[in-house]
């Protein structure tokens, strides 16, 4: 693979003066051009060590605008990323649509440096790059543009420059331990870095191997390459455009029912077989309640000892006590231990990033809880119902998401999903107390009343949620919702039982 790199290619310094000037305009052209769309750009530099990665990076903040790219280096673990799952701190460095993050090495470093130490199996490697290729795809499916570069010296040249830079006072980097210690293990650092190349380069995120061995020609390879992946995106932009006008105008129907079946009574979902009828007396809800928030304050503690942190989802119907059933669960615990997110309509912050970036940022520390008051299952459920998600997004979430918390089970996270499931009967009655009490009329909008002539269109939603977002590792629990006593205890009670399992204690008696 890497013989195609070294083939000694150069640029005479005469002609990369000539044809610098004519470059950097076409990139800062683009650059501009790309501000102007829904599109973003991550440019991942890797290589090898001393082909001269951090003078590429100068290079490209020199020649691009400043204003519109950011670079991020990962090379060090801090304790705010230990404590979170391994994508946390890549996730929240993602540039917004229109702008150009520039990465070191980012999701790459560590399967190529522990593979090459031999502290991981090639099946373990294996499947870290099987997670990666789907979280690039995830990516460039949701308008981003990955440009990948491997920055390739022989041994021979690797060796030459490091001592090179050893006896240049004037060298922009030292030249650690750590230089001299990948470049004995050299063949073992290709071997990972070739299987990673191999497993991970694909039509939607391909690999770039350059020559480093000539800096010039190193540079103006990198340039252009940047500036044809971000003319790609343009043109595709452009077409994009011209097919949807061309739809638009062609189009006749009533598209706001996504597909669904409009007869209640054609489909049966998991909603119509819950029982609704069960509820608890005052007394029997006032003893429980007892019980398990103090249960849960305790477990709450351990579990922050333990540094085991908790994820728990809240969806349900308008009215259905989400709200009521999050208050009681945070009276249980000393506000130091988690955070209640009440996830509303995207701001232009959070639009400008794929639609599970927000959610990312708020994964809790080690050993601390975080509560979302509706969540990422918003892409399944209203922006599917409403037309605020195409087809083609909404279908490709239900991977994403079982990929986004796997990988919170995978760091030690423990996540919960209850759905609070009541009547229409039920909620009308709500809504109408809600209108007539002042202090819950903020609780009721038009919205709500809109969102009722929509019911059987989210209960298949529902259905189609629970079927393929229900796994081992991340279970929905549906709520009985009809009788408030009744769904908050069995929500405090099915989350003790759960951390009680996840702490390896042994459950108090009933």
């Amino acid at each position: 693979m890497f013989e195609a790199a070294e083939l000694g290619r150069k640029i005479s310094k005469e002609d990369f003066i000539a044809q610098l000037p004519e470059l950097r305009t076409q990139l800062l052209q683009a650059q501009f051009a790309l501000s102007q769309t829904n599109s973003s750009v991550i440019i991942l530099i890797s290589g090898v060590d001393a082909a001269g990665r951090g003078e590429v990076v100068s290079v490209l903040n020199e020649w691009l605008d400043a204003r519109g790219l950011e670079t991020f280096s990962f090379d060090r673990h801090s304790e705010e990323t230990n404590e979170r799952p391994f994508y946390w701190k890549y996730w929240r460095c993602l540039p917004a649509r229109g702008r150009i993050g520039i990465f070191f090495g980012a999701w790459y470093v560590d399967p190529i440096r522990e593979m090459a130490y031999q502290n991981i199996s090639t099946s373990v490697m294996d499947e870290g790059l099987n997670r990666i290729r789907r979280f690039e795809t995830m990516l460039v499916e949701d308008d981003t543009v990955i440009i990948k570069f491997w920055l390739h010296l022989s041994h021979k040249k690797q060796i030459k420059r490091l001592k090179a830079m050893e006896k240049d006072p004037n060298a922009l980097r030292c030249v650690s331990e750590r230089d001299w210690k990948h470049a004995h293990l050299y063949q073992e650092f290709q071997q990972a870095a070739e299987r990673a190349i191999r497993y991970t380069d694909s039509g939607v995120s391909p690999w770039f191997l350059v020559e480093a061995s000539d800096k010039r020609y190193r540079d103006l390879t990198v340039g252009r390459t940047v500036l044809n992946a971000i003319n790609q995106c343009l043109t595709r932009q452009e077409q994009a455009k011209t097919l949807q006008s061309n739809s638009d105008s062609n189009t006749t129907f009533n598209i706001s029912h996504n597909g669904f079946e409009k007869s209640p009574k054609a489909t049966l979902t998991v909603l119509d077989h819950m029982d609704l009828t069960q509820q608890l007396t005052t007394e029997e809800y006032k003893n429980q309640l007892k019980k398990y928030q103090g249960k849960l304050n305790r477990l709450a503690w351990q579990a922050h000892k333990a540094k085991r942190s908790t994820v728990l989802v809240f969806e349900g119907a308008d009215a259905g006590g989400k709200g009521g059933a999050i208050r009681r669960m945070t009276q249980a615990m000393d506000a130091r231990l988690y955070r209640v997110i009440s996830t509303a309509a995207p701001t232009d912050e959070e639009r400008a990033h794929h639609y599970l970036w927000r959610f990312w940022r708020h994964i809790p520390l080690a050993g601390n809880f975080t509560l979302y008051d509706r969540s990422w299952y918003g892409r399944v459920l209203v922006e599917r119902v409403e037309g605020f998600a195409q087809e083609k997004e909404w279908k490709r979430a239900f991977l994403e998401i079982n990929n986004f918390e796997e990988q919170l089970v995978e760091h030690g996270t423990l996540v919960l999903k209850f759905w609070l499931h009541i009547s229409p009967e039920e909620q009308l009655a709500r809504f109408k107390a809600r209108e007539e009490i002042a202090h819950k009329q903020h609780k009721i909008t038009e919205e709500d009343w809109r969102n009722r002539d929509r019911w059987h269109d989210y209960s298949l939603a529902v259905n189609d949620m629970v079927a393929r977002t229900s796994t081992h590792f991340a279970p929905w629990t549906l709520v009985a919702g009809n009788d408030k006593k009744f769904a908050r205890i069995q929500i405090l009670k099915t989350v003790c039982e759960h951390l009680e399992r996840t702490l390896k204690q042994e459950p108090e008696p009933a």
